[in-house]
Protein backbone atom coordinates (compact mmCIF):
# COMPACT_ATOMS: atom_id res chain seq x y z
CA UNK A 1 0.00 0.00 0.00
CA UNK A 2 1.54 3.32 -0.81
CA UNK A 3 1.52 6.24 1.52
CA UNK A 4 0.21 9.53 0.23
CA UNK A 5 0.18 13.33 2.06
CA UNK A 6 -3.27 14.54 1.51
CA UNK A 7 -3.94 18.07 2.66
CA UNK A 8 -7.61 19.51 3.93
CA UNK A 9 -7.04 23.22 3.05
CA UNK A 10 -9.69 25.02 4.57
CA UNK A 11 -11.13 28.90 4.10
CA UNK A 12 -14.29 30.12 5.60
CA UNK A 13 -15.94 26.89 5.64
CA UNK A 14 -14.85 25.96 2.06
CA UNK A 15 -12.74 23.25 1.00
CA UNK A 16 -9.74 23.61 -1.59
CA UNK A 17 -9.78 20.93 -4.29
CA UNK A 18 -7.61 20.31 -7.73
CA UNK A 19 -7.72 19.08 -10.42
CA UNK A 20 -5.38 17.49 -13.58
CA UNK A 21 -6.93 18.15 -17.14
CA UNK A 22 -9.76 16.22 -17.50
CA UNK A 23 -9.35 14.51 -14.36
CA UNK A 24 -11.88 14.70 -11.42
CA UNK A 25 -11.51 16.90 -8.31
CA UNK A 26 -9.46 15.90 -5.59
CA UNK A 27 -7.99 17.17 -2.13
CA UNK A 28 -4.20 18.80 -2.86
CA UNK A 29 -1.06 16.25 -2.16
CA UNK A 30 0.71 13.02 -3.28
CA UNK A 31 2.87 10.10 -2.92
CA UNK A 32 5.81 10.48 0.20
CA UNK A 33 9.44 10.00 -0.94
CA UNK A 34 11.07 7.29 0.49
CA UNK A 35 13.39 10.33 2.29
CA UNK A 36 10.70 12.42 3.68
CA UNK A 37 7.77 12.02 6.10
CA UNK A 38 4.04 12.65 5.50
CA UNK A 39 4.67 16.28 6.81
CA UNK A 40 7.34 17.40 4.38
CA UNK A 41 5.10 15.08 1.32
CA UNK A 42 2.56 17.45 2.47
CA UNK A 43 4.27 20.91 2.37
CA UNK A 44 5.99 19.79 -0.73
CA UNK A 45 2.80 18.75 -2.58
CA UNK A 46 0.80 21.81 -1.64
CA UNK A 47 3.84 24.16 -3.23
CA UNK A 48 4.04 21.83 -5.83
CA UNK A 49 0.09 22.18 -6.40
CA UNK A 50 -1.00 25.25 -5.88
CA UNK A 51 1.65 27.26 -4.91
CA UNK A 52 0.88 27.87 -1.30
CA UNK A 53 4.02 27.95 0.52
CA UNK A 54 4.85 28.34 4.51
CA UNK A 55 1.72 26.58 5.62
CA UNK A 56 0.93 25.54 8.84
CA UNK A 57 -0.49 21.99 9.18
CA UNK A 58 -2.10 19.66 11.79
CA UNK A 59 -2.23 16.13 11.30
CA UNK A 60 -5.27 14.54 11.71
CA UNK A 61 -6.03 11.27 10.65
CA UNK A 62 -5.17 8.44 8.75
CA UNK A 63 -7.54 7.07 6.04
CA UNK A 64 -6.97 3.52 4.43
CA UNK A 65 -8.15 3.56 0.79
CA UNK A 66 -8.08 0.72 -1.79
CA UNK A 67 -4.59 1.20 -2.47
CA UNK A 68 -3.62 4.57 -0.98
CA UNK A 69 -2.89 5.07 3.16
CA UNK A 70 -3.46 8.84 3.15
CA UNK A 71 -1.94 10.94 5.81
CA UNK A 72 -4.51 13.49 6.57
CA UNK A 73 -3.42 17.30 7.46
CA UNK A 74 -5.55 19.95 8.10
CA UNK A 75 -4.10 23.67 6.53
CA UNK A 76 -6.23 27.02 7.18
CA UNK A 77 -5.18 29.11 4.18
CA UNK A 78 -5.48 32.59 5.14
CA UNK A 79 -7.85 35.35 2.89
CA UNK A 80 -5.04 37.33 1.18
CA UNK A 81 -2.88 33.64 -0.34
CA UNK A 82 -3.95 32.72 -3.78
CA UNK A 83 -3.60 29.14 -4.90
CA UNK A 84 -2.44 28.74 -8.53
CA UNK A 85 -2.50 25.13 -10.26
CA UNK A 86 0.87 24.24 -10.93
CA UNK A 87 2.55 21.38 -12.88
CA UNK A 88 0.21 18.52 -13.64
CA UNK A 89 -2.88 20.58 -11.68
CA UNK A 90 -4.88 22.48 -14.20
CA UNK A 91 -7.46 24.08 -12.06
CA UNK A 92 -7.90 24.75 -8.18
CA UNK A 93 -11.20 25.84 -6.56
CA UNK A 94 -12.82 26.50 -3.01
CA UNK A 95 -15.86 23.97 -2.70
CA UNK A 96 -18.65 23.96 0.18
CA UNK A 97 -18.28 20.53 1.98
CA UNK A 98 -22.07 20.05 0.48
CA UNK A 99 -20.97 20.92 -2.89
CA UNK A 100 -18.62 18.20 -2.65
CA UNK A 101 -20.10 15.29 -2.47
CA UNK A 102 -21.77 16.29 -5.84
CA UNK A 103 -18.95 16.39 -7.58
CA UNK A 104 -16.69 13.43 -9.39
CA UNK A 105 -14.69 13.14 -7.14
CA UNK A 106 -12.75 9.72 -5.58
CA UNK A 107 -14.43 7.83 -2.78
CA UNK A 108 -11.37 8.77 -0.28
CA UNK A 109 -11.50 12.41 -1.47
CA UNK A 110 -15.51 12.43 -0.35
CA UNK A 111 -14.97 10.40 2.42
CA UNK A 112 -11.90 12.76 3.83
CA UNK A 113 -13.59 16.19 3.74
CA UNK A 114 -17.07 14.71 5.63
CA UNK A 115 -14.44 13.46 8.54
CA UNK A 116 -12.83 16.63 8.65
CA UNK A 117 -15.76 18.74 8.61
CA UNK A 118 -17.81 16.29 11.22
CA UNK A 119 -14.67 16.58 13.67
CA UNK A 120 -14.11 20.59 13.11
CA UNK A 121 -15.23 21.15 16.71
CA UNK A 122 -12.04 19.36 17.94
CA UNK A 123 -9.94 21.00 15.58
CA UNK A 124 -11.12 24.62 17.11
CA UNK A 125 -11.43 23.51 20.95
CA UNK A 126 -8.18 21.84 21.11
CA UNK A 127 -4.60 23.02 20.81
CA UNK A 128 -2.34 20.28 19.53
CA UNK A 129 -1.11 18.65 22.19
CA UNK A 130 -0.88 14.80 21.53
CA UNK A 131 1.58 13.16 19.25
CA UNK A 132 -1.61 10.97 18.01
CA UNK A 133 -3.87 11.70 14.58
CA UNK A 134 -7.38 12.89 16.16
CA UNK A 135 -8.56 9.89 13.94
CA UNK A 136 -7.54 6.71 12.89
CA UNK A 137 -9.84 5.47 10.02
CA UNK A 138 -9.22 2.46 7.55
CA UNK A 139 -7.09 -0.54 7.78
CA UNK A 140 -3.26 0.30 8.44
CA UNK A 141 -0.11 -1.48 9.06
CA UNK A 142 1.72 1.62 10.94
CA UNK A 143 -0.03 1.99 14.20
CA UNK A 144 -0.61 6.14 15.20
CA UNK A 145 3.16 6.06 17.11
CA UNK A 146 4.81 5.29 14.27
CA UNK A 147 3.45 7.51 11.92
CA UNK A 148 4.22 10.17 14.50
CA UNK A 149 7.78 8.89 14.67
CA UNK A 150 7.77 9.60 10.42
CA UNK A 151 7.18 13.20 11.21
CA UNK A 152 3.25 13.40 12.12
CA UNK A 153 3.65 14.52 15.64
CA UNK A 154 1.18 17.44 15.28
CA UNK A 155 -2.15 15.10 15.99
CA UNK A 156 -4.62 16.20 18.76
CA UNK A 157 -6.10 12.73 19.90
CA UNK A 158 -6.89 9.11 19.14
CA UNK A 159 -10.27 8.35 18.45
CA UNK A 160 -12.24 5.73 16.43
CA UNK A 161 -14.46 6.36 13.69
CA UNK A 162 -17.70 5.06 15.87
CA UNK A 163 -17.09 7.67 18.64
CA UNK A 164 -18.06 10.56 15.99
Amino acid sequence: MKDRATIVCRRDDKVLLVARTRSRWSLPGGTIKRDESPMEAALRELEEETSLAGTEFVYLFQFGGLSKRHHVFLADIPRDASPQPRNEIARCRWFSPVKISTLVTSIPTREIVDLSFRQKFFINLYPVASAEPLLHVGESSQPPARAAQRGCATGLAHLSKGNL
